[in-house]
């Protein structure tokens, strides 16, 4: 039965304060908005409660004590977008290293905590700076928060980081620091005496994250979470400056560059709202859930995740971390399948090569001459399908020559008739370096399926286009339940 209550009373407070979340964003949110809506019937905001008999009781326990408890919460809340109480009065400690002099592009953070077993902090340091070159190194500013209750401890793991990394220390790209919560009258974080062992691990991880995320908040433009068991991909540096690029013109939360529980890039300037966020139910979720929680708040409605992951996780985890910590397993996708379709565009055709060259998996690719903006490719699929991944790819594969400089992809529904595309369309992503890999999430409650994919050219170029391949991913409603 308190299950119960407590479920009640964080699904209304979630809808409440996301009322007060988009009235403080309508400016921003003016253009280029995604309607979202809310269901608020009482029948929507009461969970499924197992003892029947006793929901009746349930109900006027939460008549009762609802409107005052949701009332603290959107008024701590509230006061917590002024001066967040806890995270104004931390305090810290450098243990090595010094804040760089000027403000970064790219914050890397990364939250440690005492593990059960052995930590995999050092390998994952090495991994991300083996993976970082010179010139990358000149726009981020990696920053390590240590979270441990032994001062011993404590000091002995920054010791650990100072002699192998003190080249990065000495150039200022690499902070190690531990904080603590000031005095706050929001709940902190619970001790295995009050709560079961994954709540308090649970506890332990997000006050390390939003005390790394209050203490990066005006070190970049951008911030990127990590864990301390994570191996980074190649030039991930590169990959993340490109995209935010990219993107800078459009309105977004979160970038998800893993499936994994870490990877996501935010801006900066929404890290003090979402370390409140996280104080405020200290003891519910993971991070990542709650981070997917916020992007709701701020109107982004479906995950923006590209389709090649940049992180992976090292190592082994305890037994009681992946009962605390689940996650989605890095998805195995195989060769994409391409419905049948029809192909348009009002784009010139030339030698006698039409625009479904670029939706045949082959080697054959289409080409047009002197694109001009509002010209699209579009693939009108002959029956709506699930789509789950779309990727994009234009220029030539060596030199990179002859792509597309601006353009994004649209998914359509409501196709129209005769093969002529589709009534509505909603934005992917724009195109990265002339290509685009994303996975397709849907709205809760919308139809989950496409019927049209349009490549859009954003602005005129005066050179060759070559659109070399269109490859769509699909998913029977059999495999999505397995």
């Amino acid at each position: 039965m308190r299950s119960c209550l407590r479920r009640y009373i964080f699904i209304a407070a979630f809808f409440i304060v996301l009322g007060f979340f988009l009235q403080e964003d309508e400016e921003e949110n003016t253009e280029g908005r995604v309607s979202v809506e809310i269901w608020t019937s009482a029948s929507a905001l009461t969970p499924v409660c197992p003892q029947k008999h006793k929901k009746t009781v349930v109900r006027q326990m939460v008549r009762e004590q609802f409107n005052s408890e949701v009332k603290n919460h959107l008024e701590a809340f509230k006061e917590m977008q002024k001066t967040p109480p806890g995270l104004q009065q931390a305090s810290y400690k450098l243990l090595a290293g010094a804040p760089p002099p000027e403000k970064k592009l790219l914050t890397v953070g990364i939250s440690s905590i005492q593990h059960p077993h052995r930590s995999h902090l050092l390998d994952t340091l090495h991994s991300l700076f083996q993976a970082t070159s010179d010139p990358e190194l000149a726009h981020i500013i990696v920053l390590v928060h240590l979270s441990d209750p032994d001062p011993e401890r404590l000091h002995r793991a920054a010791a650990n980081i100072s002699g192998p990394f003190a080249p990065h220390l000495e150039s200022r790209r690499l902070l190690v620091v531990s904080g603590l919560l000031g005095d706050s009258p929001l709940p902190r974080p619970l001790t295995p005496s009050q709560s079961s062992p994954c709540e308090a691990l649970r506890s332990r991880q997000r006050e390390g994250q939003a005390l790394l995320m209050n203490f990066a908040s005006e070190l970049s433009e951008y911030f990127l979470l990590l864990e301390d068991n994570t191996r980074c991909a190649p030039r991930f540096v590169s990959a993340i400056y490109w995209t935010l690029a990219a993107w800078r013109e459009l309105r977004w939360v979160v970038l998800e560059f893993s499936s994994l529980g870490s990877g996501q890039v935010l801006h900066s300037r929404d890290l003090s709202r979402f370390t409140s966020f996280c104080l405020l139910f200290p003891e519910d979720a993971p991070t990542h859930l709650l981070l997917s929680k916020f992007r709701l708040l701020l109107a982004q409605t479906v995950p923006i995740r590209f389709g090649v992951s940049l992180f992976h996780h090292m190592g082994n985890r305890s037994q009681l971390e992946d009962a605390c910590f689940p996650v989605e397993e890095d998805r195995v996708f195989g060769e994409a399948d391409n419905p049948a379709a029809v192909v348009r565009t009002d784009m010139l055709s030339l030698l006698h090569i039409g625009p479904q060259y670029a939706y045949v998996l082959n080697e054959e690719y289409y080409s047009t001459l002197d694109p001009v903006e509002g010209n699209h490719l579009t693939v009108i699929l002959d029956s709506p399908q699930r789509v789950i991944r779309v990727a994009v790819l234009t220029g030539t594969l060596e030199q990179g020559l002859y792509r597309l400089h601006q353009g994004q992809v649209l998914l359509g529904s409501e196709p129209l008739g005769d093969s002529w595309g589709c009534a509505r369309y909603t934005l992917l992503g724009p195109l990265v370096g002339g290509n685009l890999d994303q996975r397709v999430f849907y709205e809760e409650g919308a139809v989950e399926q496409l019927s049209c994919i349009q490549l859009l050219v954003l602005e005129s170029q005066e050179s060759w286009l070559l659109i070399k391949q269109i490859k769509v991913w699909t998913e029977s409603e059999e495999e999505e339940e397995s």
